[in-house]
């Protein structure tokens, strides 16, 4: 599991003062990049070195309670399942001062070949960090 911190800017926010919807998507994206980050994985360096991307295949979403202007937001990130070319997330945006969820989702990503943007099997290396 990986855990990162957002603060709510007021560039996230829309005229009635609390996140605007799709901006929980780009922050959970970020919460993804990081999750790949602490395992030793860079997305430019997946591209140039593994000829992979991972791309966002599917999302299910709950909104829950609103995230307001200044918040200090945590993104936590598992992986639910691991498939040959894919891997299902479970993230969830927490607002630890008042210790409720705001946010939660399940991701579905793909990993794709970089040049066609066909499905292709996630590389051993990544599935033993994965694996822990």
């Amino acid at each position: 599991m990986s855990e990162i911190n957002v603060r709510v800017y007021y560039e996230d926010t829309d005229s009635g003062g609390v996140v605007y919807y799709a901006n929980y998507l780009k922050f959970v994206e970020r919460g993804r990049s990081e999750f790949l980050r602490e395992l030793g994985f860079e997305q430019d360096q997946l591209i140039r070195h593994q000829n992979i991307i991972f791309a966002v295949k599917s999302i299910q979403a709950d909104y829950l309670l609103p995230a307001r202007f200044n918040d200090l937001l945590s993104v936590h990130t598992e992986v639910k399942k691991i498939r040959h070319a894919s891997l299902i997330f479970l993230q969830k945006i927490k607002n630890p001062s008042q210790n409720k969820v705001l946010f939660k989702a399940q991701i579905t990503v793909a990993c794709l070949n970089a040049q066609n943007f066909k499905p292709c099997a996630i590389p051993s290396n990544i599935l033993e960090k994965i694996n822990g």
